[in-house]
């Protein structure tokens, strides 16, 4: 197996589908809010990376299976338990169909809990991180921000409020969920819920890289990390290369 990881707008993701592309890999998601159904611009799921089914094999666009996305309802709780069970059934899937498994995501506590022996059978995987230099990096989570403003993310939380999902249980999804949920409740502006989420968000992607680096200081798990300002083939054949090693 082999793991991608990053904080959130380093464009892990891409690199994943890319690298499934290449080798015949499919991908399993380690990211504790995209599980839901129906909240897809707040967890930034960024669908259109995996491509299309109806996009000719070996093209740039070829579909690359994905598992753990959508697969519970919004408003229940999903737990690292829950998360090591179902990809344990991924897993034992992508290899019955002699495909490669390529675990991507952002969530550190779920992937450690695979690597690092909470898992029942500690996985040997070479792992590589995505990374950019914090001002892009930074750059890179406010455009995205606004980007799903535009796109409807406020409209997205409304449609939770209104199928019957709790308040209470949104804002415990953090970040895009809570801060929307605060808005929608009158709690907070436009300006001000758009002020305080773009801060917390970039407070998150601090988060996972100070967890990365325990991962890696602390826990003994080599991280190679890759340039995330290289072009996308550069950084799959990095991580090919290294990964033959």
């Amino acid at each position: 197996m082999l793991t991608i990881l990053g904080p959130t707008a380093t464009g892990k993701t891409s690199v994943a589908a890319a690298l499934a592309r290449r080798i015949g890999g499919e991908i399993i998601s380690a990211d504790s809010r995209q599980v839901f159904r129906r909240m897809t611009l707040g967890t930034g799921k960024d669908l259109s990376d995996y491509g299309s089914p109806d996009a000719p094999a070996g093209s740039p666009d070829a579909f690359v299976p994905y598992h753990l996305i959508d697969i519970c309802e919004p408003g229940t709780t999903y737990s690292v338990f829950q998360f090591q069970h179902d990809f344990a059934e991924a897993y034992a899937g992508i290899l019955q169909r002699g495909r490669t498994p390529i675990l991507c995501g952002g969530t550190g506590l779920y992937i450690e809990s695979l690597l690092q022996g909470y898992y029942a059978e500690p996985l040997q995987s070479k792992v590589f991180g995505i990374r950019v230099p914090r001002e892009v990096r930074r750059e890179r989570i406010s455009r995205r921000l606004r980007q799903r403003l535009d796109e409807g993310m406020i409209a997205e939380v409304q449609a939770l409020l209104d199928e019957g999902v709790p308040a209470e249980q949104l804002i415990r999804y953090g970040l895009e969920y809570k801060y929307a949920t605060l808005h929608l409740l009158g709690q907070l502006s436009l300006e001000e819920m758009t002020t305080l989420l773009e801060t917390a968000i970039h407070q998150f992607a601090k988060r996972q890289m100070t967890w990365f680096r325990g991962m890696e200081e602390r826990r003994g798990l080599t991280i190679h990390w890759i340039d995330g300002l290289l072009p996308l083939q550069e950084k799959v054949e990095q991580i090919l290369h290294l990964a033959d090693e």
